[in-house]
């Protein structure tokens, strides 16, 4: 008896997990969009566009017009850097970027990072992204720049 109950409980958590899941994914649309402060900008400090670098390399990342916190902080005027790496489509902007190879996050506040790449050519931008890393309405992104890896 006590197996079969701790079974059913198990499925049960189990079953309202997936259901809670579910729910908040088909609900991700109807979350509403951070606005971004009138005249904000983010940018690429370093490296310059059309540099040539090392294979690991220094980003430093720029902001006017608004401030950095941390992801799940919620501050008005405020969002978090992610840097976009090769990246030739623009990721949904109604939803929380995803974690790959090519979005890094920077939920911690960061405003730099140390990359390594593989020799050749890649691209680098940068967005900002709310407390929930859902981008800015108008999105705050950087040029897209292009760097050489030797």
């Amino acid at each position: 008896m006590k197996t079969l109950f701790s079974r059913t409980a198990i499925a049960g958590l189990l079953l309202g997990g997936s259901l809670l899941g579910a729910s908040l994914v088909a609900n991700a649309a109807d979350v509403p969009r951070t606005a971004s402060p009138a005249g904000a900008e983010v940018y690429i400090i370093s490296p310059k566009d059309g540099a040539t670098v090392g294979k690991t390399f220094k980003v430093q990342f720029g902001l006017k017009g608004m401030g950095v916190a941390p992801a799940g902080v919620d501050i008005p005027d405020t969002g978090h850097h992610h840097l976009l790496i090769d990246v030739k489509d623009q990721p949904a902007m109604d939803a929380p970027l995803p974690v790959t190879d090519n979005i890094k996050h920077f939920g911690k506040g960061q405003t730099e990072t140390e990359l390594t790449l593989t020799p050749g050519k890649h691209t680098l931008q940068l967005l900002v992204g709310d407390k929930s890393h859902i981008p800015l309405n108008p999105p705050v992104e950087s040029k897209k720049i292009t760097v050489t890896v030797k």
